[in-house]
Parts: C-alpha cells; structure tokens; sequence
C-alpha cells in the first residue's frame, strides 16, 4: 500500500472478524514494526503474544476500574484521566459506572492480543525531573507501537492501542511474570476489522500549527 494511504487509513480497530491472524502474518507485522527509533537506538521494547483465554479474560478485567473512571469523568464533562486536573468523581461514582464497552469483549476473543512492554533501564526520560507527569519515555517505545498498527493496516489487519490496563501494572506484572523494571506501554488486539475505515475525522493543519511561538500565527 502507499505509505500516506496506510497513515490516513489505520484507524482504532475494535470489532474483528473470527478469520484468524496466523504466526507468519504476525511475525512479518513485527518484523517491519521493529525498525522504530527508539532513544540510543536501544529498541527496549518486549512484546508478549497471549493465547491464554483466561489470561486474556484477566487483562480484560483489570482494563475495568481505569475504565470504568474513564466513563465516570467523560460523564462529569471531564477529560478523563488528564494530569493537569484532579477529577471531581468520587470512587463511589466510578464503582458504580456500569460499563457498555464492546471493547472487554473482544479482548478474550481478539484473533491476537499483544502487551507491549519497555525497559525502564534504557529509556531516557529527560523530564523526569519536571514538576509535571512524564512523556518525554514514550518517545522510545509509541513510535514501536504505532509502528505495529501500520504495518497490520498494510498486512489487511487492524487494532487498536489501549492503555487502560496499565493502572493495574502491579497486578500485570504478578500475570505475566514481569520484571521490576519493565513497564506496560500498551496492550494491542489485532485482527481482521468487521469494517474498514477510509475516511478519518482529524483536525486541520492550520489548527495545530503555530509559527515562532506558542500564540505565534497559524502556519
């Protein structure tokens, strides 16, 4: 496929079909993701491929409660789980969001799940020092991640990047036997979508682009 046309067209895959996603097709996804940058080069990325049905069903119920605050603060008018703002919901409220999401579903079922992990040890996180969370780590294994996302689209598979397990990483790292410092970036079902995007909602160039400075005019 043409390179813009992957970029404009690898949207969030949620809904796969039951055609299953085999090794070889996973592997040569991998194979291609793996040319990511990564801070020195030092690629500390790990993925773990789980088959397991209860392992699966597992990761999906500790995707739950950070979800499920998710829900409960998009209710409140929030943006659910920014860093810059306490949330006003109580846990009282968030225990008690009945979740609709089609999405823990298709966890246990997906024809691949994928964890993502990196190395705390090899990854420069230049702001650490900062009065503010930490992104600055994500630049060494979401271009990776992305990576994956795009060279399924390329492959006629889809996916999604969820995060929501990572709140639970204590409980993640007892499952799947991880290391101290490793860290979950990120777990990836793929599969073949129910439905194929073609047409993305994004914003303008001109809104996101500035010249100079932060108020400077729009490029």
């Amino acid at each position: 496929m043409d390179l813009y046309e992957v970029m404009r067209t690898t949207f969030a895959a949620r809904e796969f079909t039951d055609e299953p996603l085999p090794d070889d097709d996973l592997r040569r996804i991998l194979d291609n993701a793996r040319f990511a940058p990564s801070g020195g080069n030092r690629q500390g990325w790990t993925v773990i491929v789980v088959s397991d049905r209860e392992t699966r069903r597992r990761l999906a119920e500790l995707s739950r409660p950070a979800l499920q605050r998710y829900v409960a603060q998009l209710r409140a008018g929030e943006n659910p789980w920014n860093p810059f703002e306490p949330p006003s919901v109580t846990a009282e409220e968030i225990a008690a969001v009945q979740l609709d999401w089609p999405l823990l579903d298709t966890l246990p079922t997906a024809p691949a799940l994928l964890v993502v992990c990196i190395d705390l040890r090899v990854v420069a996180a230049m702001d650490q020092d900062l009065p503010r969370v930490g992104i600055i780590g994500g630049a060494s294994i979401y271009p990776f991640v992305w990576n994956i996302l795009l060279a399924a689209r390329n492959e006629g598979y889809g996916g999604t990047i969820t995060t929501f397990l990572t709140a639970q990483e204590p409980a993640v790292r007892d499952l799947l036997g991880l290391p101290d410092h490793v860290a979950v970036a990120a777990m990836l079902p793929l599969g073949r979508p129910v439905k194929q995007l073609t047409k993305l909602s994004r914003k303008e160039v001109v809104e996101f682009t500035r010249r100079e400075r932060w108020d400077g005019a729009a490029f």
